[in-house]
Order: C-alpha cells, then structure tokens, then sequence
C-alpha cells in the first residue's frame, strides 16, 4: 500500500502554528514598538546605581533592576551609534558578548543609557533622563579575592576565602574551613598581587598559617619559633623575602543596645617580621613592650618603608572609647631585615580627633589611603568610620569625599596600577560589607564609587554574607585544596 506524502492545509497548519505563535509573541513585546508617554529630566533610579560612573575597559557587565518595575527598557548608544535595545521584567542583562566590545570599541569614552519604566504608578510609561558610563582607556586586575562570612557570630563557622573574576561572574572558593576541622580562615595576604606567591592564616583544631610559594602550600607555625608569637595582619615585603606581621591579643565585647553590637579591642599587638629565605622571625624592642600597641603593618611598594598604626595601651575594653592610634612609618633594611632608628608620625590623633587603622600605601608611592574612626582599631562596626588619604609628598589630606556614606567603609586596597580602589562598605544597609570599586586619576581624584556587578543585580541585596579584606591579583589562584586540607591531619 502506498502512503500519501501529500500534507494536507491542516496538518500544515498545525505543523506551523507554534512557530507563528512564538513569532507573533516577539514581535508583540519588541521594546522599539512600545514608546514610554511620560518623561523625567531625572536619571532613573537603578539598583546598583551605576549613572555616571567611570569603570575599567573589562569589567563585567553593570546589570541593573528598578525596584516596583513591572517592565524595563533600555537603549544603549554611543557615539551617536545605537548599539541595543533591551527590554526586561524588573531588571536589565547586557549581553557579555555585546558588552565585552561595547568597552573594547569605546574605551576612552561614554556609553549612554536610556531607560524607560513602566510601573503601577506609570502605566504608561515614563523615560527617564540618559545616563553615561564612562568607559576607562585601561582596564582592572582581573581577579579580586575576599573572605565571605556572616556579620553575625551565630554561623560564624561557614567560611571561606573566595575569588572572584572582575571580567565575569565567575567566583571560586581559594579555601573553605571545611578543610580544616572548621575553624576560622583569615588575613590572607598576596605577594606582589601575584595568584601563587600569597598567605592565610588558619585557625583551630592543627591550626596554623599558610604560606603558598609558586602554588604549592606548607605550614608555617610562627607560634613555634622565636619568640613564640602567633601572627595576625599581614603584608608581603616587595621583594618577597619578608612578611611583617602584628601579633594580636584580639576579643570581643558584646552590647545589649545601640547602633554597634560588638567592638573588636586587643589586650596587647606587636610587630615582627618573617625572614622567608631564613625561616626566622625578627623584632624590635622598641615595637613588642607592652607601654604601646602596634598594629596593621604595611610595607611602602619600594620596600623602604613599614607604615604602621600604634597607641598607649589601655584598660580594654572599659577605656576603648580614649583608645586612639597614630599612623606612623619607619624605614625597614631590606638586607638586613630590622628597621631604622626615625619613626615619622603622620596621622596623630592628638590633632586630627579620631583613629587611624589599614594604611595601604599607592604603587607609585604618591599616597596613603587609610581608615579613620572615632576611636579603637576595629572600624568595621563603626558607622562613622571614613576613608581618608595623605599626599605623602608634602602630608597635605585629599578629598575623599567621594568615597564615603552615612555608613561605615572600612578595608581597602590598590589596584596594581595604582588607578582604582577596592573597597568594603556597609552603605546599603547598614549590616552587611559590600565591595565598591573606585576609579582614581593621576592627581588622587576619585570617581563615583560602584558596586561589584553581579549577573543578578539583586544577588547584592540577598547574599546574607558579608565581604571581608578585599584585595586584587593579578589572575587566578590554583591552589591544590587537598593539599591545603592535608595540612591539618590530625595523627
């Protein structure tokens, strides 16, 4: 019997009836046939509010949301050039793709953005003022790496150092302390930005601190060697033959009411410098007694210079709010490995009224960008806490003004080329540490500081954890994590 392999109308009918339907639905929500009515001389209110920022020639893609929008549009241009349209629900996704030669094509200029939002208090539409994104000639480190924990103290056993690629959304985990017995992961620190020269410490059961030499990891028990203190906060000399350290007797005091739950105080800190070619620890009396308390050590990018903050030691925690440090610099020998006899003071809270903490000095050597609080060593949980930087030249403050909020910014560091600022603030909400990228010119001006992008813009906002000490490499960290894990055997 011979088939019929004639198609009927109907059964082409039905064969292509989805594939109109479908058709039909993308034609019926093209963004360029839906014109808003209303229009607003104002930018729109975007989340992260990326209008009128300066940001690197790689970074990922500055997807946004408009908090109430039942419908988004934009258009992108540039140059006069109308590069896309896009039309979303409540937020809008830049294609990578695209967006990868958007900033290639136009470094060195602006992208506009138009959006148009339709909501419950618009139905019809109303466009908003276009906003420019200045695209930078140069780019940014690729990768940044911070420890994602709770603000709280109730899971403060989940835990780990992540990294994260500024390119992308990709995001990695370095370590987590589910490989070592659950304890505490902190203070790493990266030598010369570089993803195999870098330290942590590692805390609890075998614990110890880590030192990572061309991606390979031992341990490095400090307690055990002369004289017999743990380190704290890190910094890689340069060279990457010394490591300075503040050891710190660190607690905690907890209140039952106000803004600031906890302070962070230390019974005693001191310095002292890791000899990495002669596995030795060094130090200098006049920075161990216990009339004084050293912390955050920094070594100048020439290797010339440790800058450091120190106070009088105090009755802590009753006396925390006269605790106030100093931000101070001694010269370092870089062949001998001791430091020099003139301590210059450059921050004296006698002066200035408040406390200084996390100096981190420019590649180029021109500023100090550091920390200020009302007082103690802990700004994290200081919502007055500020940035604030010194012309080293010449000692005179800068305007970072730019910077700051209402709410409390803290850890910070350069990017290598010394053109952004990487930092964490709690500006949002007023609980959680977010990190913010900065641009900053050749004059130590500072752009309008934005949000790390995320591929959902609302992951900002729902991620309950907290970015802690945040600083940029130059790629990705490939650490073997069972060789990490190995470490903390038990036998």
């Amino acid at each position: 019997m011979i088939q019929n392999t004639v198609a009927t109308k109907k059964d082409l009918f039905e064969f292509f009836l989805p594939l109109l339907l479908f058709l039909f639905s993308l034609a019926a929500c093209r963004p360029d046939d839906k014109e808003a009515k209303a229009e607003s001389k104002d930018y729109p209110a975007i989340f992260p509010d990326y209008t009128g920022v300066t940001v690197p020639c790689n970074i990922a893609p500055l997807n946004f949301s408009v908090p109430e929008a039942r419908e988004i549009k934009a258009v992108v241009e540039a140059d006069g050039n109308e590069l896309a349209r896009l039309q979303g629900g409540s937020c809008v996704k830049f294609p990578e793709k695209d967006w990868k030669e958007w900033l290639r094509r136009y470094a060195g200029k602006t992208l506009d953005v138009t959006v148009s939002v339709w909501t419950d208090g618009h139905p019809g539409g109303i466009r908003y003022q276009s906003f420019p994104v200045h695209i930078a000639t140069g780019g940014i480190d690729p990768w940044i790496a911070y420890r994602l924990i709770e603000p709280g103290y109730e899971l403060w056993n989940r835990m780990g150092i992540y990294q994260r690629d500024l390119t992308s959304f990709e995001e990695k985990a370095i370590v987590t302390n589910r490989q070592n017995h659950d304890g505490c992961v902190n203070c790493h620190s990266f030598c010369n930005y570089s993803p195999d020269d870098f330290m942590f410490h590692a805390r609890g059961v075998n614990g110890t601190t880590v030192l990572v030499r061309d991606g390979q990891p031992a341990r490095l028990d400090l307690a055990k060697m002369e004289p017999g203190k743990s380190g704290t906060y890190p910094m890689w000399h340069p060279s990457g033959r010394y490591i300075i350290f503040s050891s710190n007797d660190t607690h905690q005091a907890f209140y039952h009411f106000g803004h600031m739950p906890v302070e962070v105080y230390d019974l005693s800190s001191d310095l002292m410098i890791y000899d990495v070619a002669h596995n030795r620890v060094l130090t200098d009396p006049r920075f161990t007694n216990r009339e004084n308390m050293e912390t955050f050590p920094a070594f100048s990018p020439d290797g010339k210079e440790v800058y450091f903050c120190t106070a009088p030691a105090r009755k802590m925690p009753m006396e925390y709010k006269s605790l106030k440090y100093a931000l101070c610099r001694v010269g370092f020998d870089e062949n001998t490995g001791q430091l020099l006899e003139q301590v210059d003071t450059l921050y004296n809270p006698a002066v200035a009224g408040g406390s200084a903490s996390f100096p981190r000095i420019s590649p180029d050597g021109k500023y100090l960008l550091y920390t200020e609080a009302a007082c103690a060593t802990f700004p994290i949980w200081h919502a007055e806490a500020d940035l604030k930087m010194i012309r080293l030249v010449d000692k005179v403050e800068m305007d970072t003004s730019a910077l700051n909020s209402d709410d409390t910014e803290s850890y910070h560091s350069w990017s290598s080329d010394g053109r952004w600022v990487l930092f964490s603030s709690r500006r949002l909400d007023g609980r959680y540490t977010r990190l913010f990228i900065a641009a900053v010119d050749e004059n130590g001006r500072f752009g309008k500081p934005f949000l790390l992008p995320q591929e959902d813009p609302e992951q900002n906002t729902l991620r309950m954890k907290s970015y802690n000490i945040p600083e940029f490499i130059r790629g990705e960290v490939k650490l073997d994590k069972g060789k990490v894990t190995s470490l903390f055997d038990i036998e």
